[in-house]
């Protein structure tokens, strides 16, 4: 399977030459998919050396012949000891083009899209236990609007009755794909927001199927044992529940934004964000590639 049929990269230049200060150096990309990001690093390499993880098996398709690269099949929330185990040490560079890739977007098999009817899937690894059905029909009635309103950043309110309408459904059948999901519920709002809803409320869900969040927070928590001095992190995502802790953590160390401060006020942290504001495609990006619509670049350097 060719890359840029599974996975056109996003802002691929302004991440990689953010991310390479070392052409001699290593480096980690922790979110492989169609390897779009990875080799245009090792374009960028001469001596150096790259790592890759990916949790998908469908992304071990795209995996690069080169004596200089290595793929493993891990949830990048285990970088640390990845690390330790291949005997890495530390490394000059980490990138995470977070999010679900084209490929599994695209794949009707995969049940992350309401533009298909699938089985209720979401997994992003596909040997994981827990699915989409599982939280559909199995989560009780709080739990369920609770990932609703964290994930899907839904009021109270829409919630409930988002879930009360699930509930009432699979009280008499099954919700077994996501076209039977959808059509229980796209009534709740008028057609022209319909899509956004949708893509909302699929949204949730498959960050609770893939633990994306607590994934998240693990991996950022680890970037600072994993990187040298003035190693750099590159992180590109794709809605506020991520930016938002990449931009706390960039700021002040912790996923909280809460500056640590010693008994005479200074502050302590890890890292230093290099960009403010966070790096957006330009139009003729967005042109070529509608997911980068909503994509923000952040980078930080190591103290």
């Amino acid at each position: 399977m060719k890359d840029s049929e599974y996975h056109i990269p996003v802002l691929l230049h302004v991440a990689t030459n953010a991310l390479i200060n070392n052409p001699d150096g290593s480096y980690v990309d922790v979110t492989f998919g169609g390897g779009g990001h990875s080799k245009f690093i090792l374009e960028n390499l001469e001596n150096g050396r790259l790592l890759a993880l990916d949790q998908d098996e469908d992304a071990f398709e795209n995996s690069i012949e080169d004596s200089r690269f290595q793929l493993v099949r891990q949830n990048f929330r285990n970088l640390e000891n990845v690390l330790q185990a291949l005997q890495y040490g530390k490394v000059d560079g980490i990138l995470a083009d977070l999010g679900v890739s084209s490929h599994q977007f695209d794949d009707s098999r995969r049940g992350f899209s309401f533009r298909f009817d699938s089985k209720l899937d979401m997994r992003m690894n596909v040997d994981a236990d827990k699915s989409a059905y599982h939280i559909v029909n199995g989560y009780e009635e709080e739990r369920l609007r609770e990932v609703f309103m964290s994930f899907g950043e839904f009021t109270k309110k829409e919630a409930s009755r988002l879930t009360s309408h699930i509930i009432s459904k699979r009280d008499s059948q099954n919700i077994e794909t996501t076209l039977e999901l959808r059509n229980c519920i796209d009534f709740l709002v008028p057609e022209k927001v319909r899509n956004q809803f949708l893509a909302r409320v699929f949204q949730a869900i498959r960050i609770e199927v893939n633990e994306e969040m607590s994934a998240l927070i693990d991996f950022l928590n680890q970037i600072p044992m994993c990187l040298k001095p003035e190693g750099v992190a590159v992180i590109i995502t794709y809605h506020s529940l991520e930016d938002r802790l990449v931009k706390n953590f960039f700021k002040s160390g912790n996923v909280h934004g809460v500056l640590d401060k010693d008994f005479y006020g200074v502050v302590s942290k890890p890292m230093n964000a290099i960009n403010k504001k966070p790096i957006i495609p330009d139009l003729e990006e967005i042109k070529v590639n509608p997911r980068a619509r909503s994509a923000k670049l952040r980078i930080a350097k190591m103290n």
